[in-house]
């Protein structure tokens, strides 16, 4: 009976180390995937400003365009006798001016 109770203890303790272990583990594990979500997040942070940049840099890129379109445009218009357009003309190039 002794052997089967010394026995018995000894699967007790492998049990409970195999637990403390296990334990570990899946701290282990849990920290690992906190860790992750972080580097996820990071990563997700640093793609939308990215994108904020990219946007932004187009809508300049947009913006310039159409300035020169309409910059383009109205120089077909200036200086043809018509005062009303020549002085709308005249007042949008001080705003741009201002902006400069």
């Amino acid at each position: 009976m002794t052997d089967v109770q010394k026995q018995v203890r000894d699967m007790m303790k492998i049990a409970e180390e195999t637990n403390m272990i296990v334990m570990e583990k899946e701290g282990t594990i849990l920290k690992a995937s906190i860790d992750n979500r972080m580097t996820n997040a990071m990563n997700l942070l640093e793609i939308s400003k990215d994108f904020q940049y990219l946007i932004q840099s187009n809508m300049e890129d947009w913006v310039y365009q159409i300035q020169r379109m309409l910059a383009d445009r109205l120089d077909k218009y200036k200086e043809r006798g018509n005062q009303y357009v020549d002085d709308n003309i005249q007042e949008i190039q001080e705003l741009y001016k201002e902006e400069e």
